[in-house]
């Protein structure tokens, strides 16, 4: 058996399928996306090569950019929104009565689609008959804002869902991470006088710094490519206050019918995420790791 495993044919053969696919499914259609980028096309008739003019145009595009920040923003937002994820799954970690029941609670999330999402906090921010703008209104309100029509709040309150959405993802993650701290550890640490939030800051957080290092490039670049719950909401609107790179590729390539551009849009935005990653890896490289 070791010689049937060690042979370079076998692993060859083995290796071979998932590489097929990664070359299908991710790498052949980045280059094609890069190629599409060069040309002038509707995406039905014949395409028409003219160079860079597309990528040209879109460093000069004000739109791009302006969609680029608020795409920043709001994986800024989510960064920020892991401190809460963490706390949570910290309570949730310490043995507290229902912790069982409120994880469950948390997941609930996770099991409707993007589109059901939409559609419930849509009801919500309503500004005549949604539940916020009633309960400001019992509260004394007597013009409450209109959340998804003031191009002011638009983008921030987008950000509720979307924390919402993905709660029980980052929480679920940091609870079985913290799960995995030693015991031990927690019970020597308890017997030396350390409190609960000693605990927290001194072991249980350090032990699972590289979850959490993961933790923020999934929320950042993830955000980086958010488009779901924005275009249901919104579709980018008013007047592009919530447009993220993603629906403006759309709106330019399905809307507009200019997949050239919309392509350039899409390698554009490829470029972004991988050097925020990068950058990111950098950031949060360290060379001394916490071990147990």
């Amino acid at each position: 058996m070791r010689s049937v495993m060690s042979n370079k044919w076998v692993i060859t053969l083995y290796v071979l399928p998932a590489l097929i696919l990664i070359l299908l499914l991710i790498y052949i259609p980045i280059v094609l996306t890069g190629y599409y980028g060069l040309m002038e096309w509707n995406g039905i008739g014949k395409m028409k090569f003219i160079g860079l003019a597309n990528y040209i145009e879109l460093v000069q595009d004000q739109k791009f950019w302006q969609s680029t920040w608020h795409s920043i923003l709001l994986g800024l937002f989510s960064t920020a929104s892991l401190f809460g994820y963490l706390l949570l799954s910290l309570i949730l970690a310490s043995k507290i009565k229902g912790a069982n029941f409120l994880r469950k609670i948390y997941l609930i999330p996770m099991l409707l689609s993007s589109v059901a999402i939409g559609q419930l906090w849509a009801k919500i921010f309503d500004p005549t008959n949604g539940m916020i703008n009633r309960l400001l209104v019992l509260l004394g309100f007597e013009n409450p804002p209109l959340w998804l029509a003031d191009a002011d709040i638009v983008l921030f309150a987008l950000f509720i869902p979307i924390v919402w959405q993905y709660a029980g993802f980052y929480i679920i993650i940091f609870y079985a991470a913290l799960k995995n701290v030693p015991e031990e550890l927690i019970e020597a640490a308890k017997i030396d006088g350390a409190t609960p939030i000693q605990i927290a800051l001194k072991i249980r957080i350090p032990l699972i710094s590289d979850v959490i290092k993961v933790m923020i490039i999934l929320a950042i670049v993830g955000s980086l490519k958010y488009f779901d719950l924005i275009f249901v909401l919104t579709g980018g609107g008013p007047n592009g206050a919530s447009e993220v790179m993603a629906s403006y590729m759309y709106k330019e390539a399905f809307s507009k019918y200019n997949f050239g551009y919309g392509s350039a849009i899409g390698f554009g935005l490829l470029i972004i995420c991988l050097v925020m990653t990068w950058l990111i890896q950098r950031l949060l490289s360290s060379k001394e790791d916490v071990e147990y």
